[in-house]
């Protein structure tokens, strides 16, 4: 029994995060381009301040997360960062993408959930805390610009809110809802790179184990694009479950839910 909850723990906190949003919101400004966001010393805290884990130990620390912080409930001043840290490593290591559904937290654990509500308009959305922040004083959390849109919240800035940690039980079904609603599939994405050969050399060890072959999906922001290594769709958990172990078993944990469009051909990136 010990050992089923510990690969549905494994599974379930390996991420989510939302589909890419289309804008033509040229003229709006981000909380990133305050003053603090253009110091050399901020930029560089945000992208040294990295989760230190042993993939050994890994199952085993996450697992224990969510009771330290299970009464978690915060008020506070949320902002949001975008375009000037669109591809940049966060601190899990991951690559930024301003387009999913993430967030930075000072203290928070990462990788963990939490459910942040919009209080002027009651919105409420779950992000993953992937990143350290805010570097602003007065500020509880920095959401992506995907998070920020869904509260309404982008184009002042800034927005009171409140934070509730929430478990990575709770935050999958949530997912499953809003994909379904808005007519998407949910993937896991076992990989996000700023470089297709190494998106590609990723699909081709996955493949070389007889897994389910991967797509590479790729996101473009001005000049930088994402390539995106994603199975699935998941229909289910139990295949979650199972693909998560298969995954695990030939080195690959760090893997997230995400929530995409139907993938069409134009989507997937071939070569």
């Amino acid at each position: 029994m010990n050992r089923i909850i510990l690969t549905f723990a494994v599974i379930l906190l390996s991420g989510c995060s939302s589909t890419p949003i289309k804008t033509t919101d040229a003229a709006f400004q981000s909380s990133d381009n305050t003053q603090v966001f253009n110091s050399t010393t901020t930029y560089q805290a945000r992208q040294n301040s990295v989760l230190q884990l042993n993939n050994t130990d890994e199952a085993t620390q996450q697992e224990s997360l969510f009771p330290r912080i299970a009464h978690y409930i915060k008020q506070g001043v949320a902002s949001w960062y975008g375009p000037r840290f669109h591809g940049k490593k966060t601190a899990t290591g991951e690559i930024f993408d301003m387009y999913a559904m993430t967030a930075a937290h000072k203290t928070l654990p990462i990788p963990s959930y939490a459910q942040v509500t919009n209080l002027e308009n009651n919105r409420s959305i779950v992000v993953r805390i992937n990143d350290r922040g805010p570097f602003i004083g007065g500020r509880e959390l920095d959401l992506s610009y995907a998070a920020a849109k869904n509260l309404d919240m982008k184009q002042n800035g800034t927005g009171a809110i409140e934070i509730k940690a929430i478990s990575a039980a709770q935050a999958l079904p949530h997912m499953q809802r809003i994909a379904a609603r808005q007519e998407q599939q949910v993937y896991l994405q076992v990989g996000s790179f700023g470089s297709a050969k190494k998106a590609l050399k990723l699909k081709n060890k996955i493949s070389a184990y007889n897994l389910p072959e991967p797509d590479i999906r790729s996101s473009t922001y001005k000049k930088s694009t994402l390539y995106k290594v994603q199975m699935g769709p998941i229909r289910s958990t139990a295949s979650a479950n199972q693909l998560s172990q298969q995954l695990a078993e030939i080195g690959i944990f760090d893997t997230q839910f995400v929530t995409e469009s139907k993938q069409s051909e134009s989507s997937r990136v071939t070569m």
